[in-house]
């Protein structure tokens, strides 16, 4: 096992920069997801921790040995793609064992490592069997096994569950963290999932146009979010957002909409009088209001699930979304009086993003 620690980091294609000055300090057995839309840079940055891409600027260092001009094969890590990446022509153990061979590894290490693996995985009755003859999560085990007989210091997983359907990502999210837990091997897990990212990680590091967001645990970045992209991204559904002007009067005040709506505020948090703000409560932090005060809302559509019913509405001249666990009979059109809890919602300036802090 190993950190792994990346050091003000740039990537350039040609005249495009698409990572900016990237710090992470991930320690040795930690569980790490990097998570962000399409294009922010989250894989390019993975690929550099195996030696796939080039560093242009700074330093990553595993287990304390900067890597920068180490080849991948010597980097002493075990990577898992999307695509599985398994050789047709050959069955499960000679997939499993194909890098410990190259690496002339004795026999009784192989069988040894791969019998392991293959108990680890619940692979052991498939050992003959060829790709074609798998299911996607078996393939998907295989490619697991194939990096494990390594016994790398550091795992990396590229969007390893995007093949699969719903139920077996599930699934296999479950296996990975078991997986972990296991072997304490330090991993390196990169997704756009962010309910992957919550489930699975130890610490989270939010990534957007090649910068890092904020790095924390899952609740952490849940319940303090940095700015308005951590806060729109983490959590789903996402937590609503309306626009207004922060009114203060002493330590008290609300948040005016345009449409004249007054949004109650804790006085604990900051902020001056007049700002424009960007009023910040998640779906699960509204509640009906049981004598008639609130914010008025009206419902739009009504989505049950059977454990919640995810609600649209409009409120403060725009649609948010509430969710509830009690069970209400709602119907399109329906007026209601909603309160938000107070104690979970954030502030944000509307200029820079930040959240305003308690």
């Amino acid at each position: 096992m190993a950190s792994v620690t990346v050091n003000k980091v740039d990537k350039y294609y040609g005249s495009v920069q698409v990572l900016h000055g990237v710090d992470v300090n991930i320690a040795d057995g930690e569980f790490v997801v990097l998570v962000g839309p399409s294009g922010c840079g989250k894989s390019t940055l993975l690929r550099m921790i195996a030696g796939l891409e080039e560093i242009s600027k700074g330093e990553i260092s595993i287990g304390g040995r900067v890597v920068n001009d180490v080849a991948p094969k010597d980097r002493d890590i075990a990577m898992v793609f999307q695509n599985y990446a398994l050789y047709p022509h050959m069955t499960v153990k000679e997939n499993m064992a194909f890098s410990l061979k190259l690496a002339k590894a004795p026999k009784n290490v192989i069988d040894e490592r791969v019998s392991k693996a293959a108990g680890i995985l619940g692979l052991g009755q498939l050992l003959d069997r060829y790709p074609r003859q798998l299911s996607g999560g078996q393939r998907q085990r295989v490619a697991m096994g194939r990096a494990i007989v390594r016994d790398p210091q550091v795992f990396l997983f590229d969007e390893p569950l995007s093949n699969l359907d719903a139920k077996l990502r599930v699934q296999m999210r479950t296996e990975i963290k078991e997986l972990h837990q296991r072997l304490k091997t330090t991993a390196i897990y990169v997704t756009h999932d962010q309910i992957e990212a919550m489930t699975m990680a130890d610490r989270i590091v939010v990534m957007q146009g090649g910068n890092v967001e904020q790095i924390g645990a899952p609740l952490e970045l849940y319940d303090r979010p940095n700015n308005l992209f951590v806060a729109g991204f983490i959590g789903s559904p996402s937590m609503n957002f309306i626009d207004g002007t922060l009114r203060k009067n002493g330590a008290a005040g609300d948040v005016v909409t345009k449409d004249g709506t007054h949004l109650p505020v804790p006085e604990r948090l900051g902020g001056q009088d007049g700002l424009e703000v960007v009023y910040g409560v998640r779906p699960e932090h509204l509640y009906i209001s049981q004598d008639g005060q609130g914010i008025p809302a009206k419902v739009v559509v009504v989505e049950p699930t059977g454990a919640e019913t995810m609600v649209v509405m409009h409120m403060a001249g725009q649609e948010i979304q509430a969710i509830f666990r009690e069970r209400h009979r709602f119907e399109p059109g329906q007026d209601l009086m909603l309160l938000p809890d107070v104690e979970h919602l954030h502030l944000f300036d509307k200029r820079t993003g930040q959240r305003l802090n308690a």
